[in-house]
């Protein structure tokens, strides 16, 4: 019965991290907001974005998934 426990344990835990690794990897690849988006959203609000800003915006949004 322990190691039943103990098995379900260290598979919850493989499972978890392989999920995370694989989960930042697509994120990386296929990331939510592209600068497309970012330039639109610039221009709702009124506003012609710089290719620095944009840039910069991105590399934030980039930086949070390493």
């Amino acid at each position: 019965m322990l190691y039943a426990f103990l098995g379900l344990a260290v598979g919850l835990a493989i499972g978890f991290f392989v999920s995370r690794y694989v989960f930042k990897k697509n994120l990386k690849k296929n990331p939510p907001i592209n600068e497309k988006m970012i330039r639109a959203m610039f221009m709702e609000m009124g506003r012609k974005p710089n290719e620095t800003q944009i840039k910069r915006i991105m590399k934030s949004i980039n930086d949070q998934y390493k």
